[in-house]
């Protein structure tokens, strides 16, 4: 699996979303430093579930797609007599 890395905008937004989440919930202050060092460990060590479970997702999603359009072609199926 590859890194999971993060645009500038992405990990600003994540920090807010963090530090804003430890502010309401936990009634605790985090610094920007320390939230990203969070969000690091947090992809590195947690990430791989998430990944796998959008994988998980997706696999299950386009098999569900494949298995309709395979329904579709079979509805175009034209009647044929093999009896002659």
């Amino acid at each position: 699996m590859a890194e999971i890395k993060f645009t500038d905008a992405e990990k600003a937004s994540i920090v807010a979303k963090l530090q804003g989440y430890f502010n309401d919930e936990l009634n605790q202050q985090i610094g920007r430093f320390d939230a990203e060092f969070l969000i690091d460990f947090i992809s590195e060590e947690i990430g791989g579930y998430y990944y796998n479970r959008g994988l998980y997702d997706a696999q299950t999603l386009v098999a569900a797609k494949l298995e309709a359009v395979g329904d579709e072609l079979l509805q175009l199926e034209r009647r044929t007599d093999f009896s002659r």
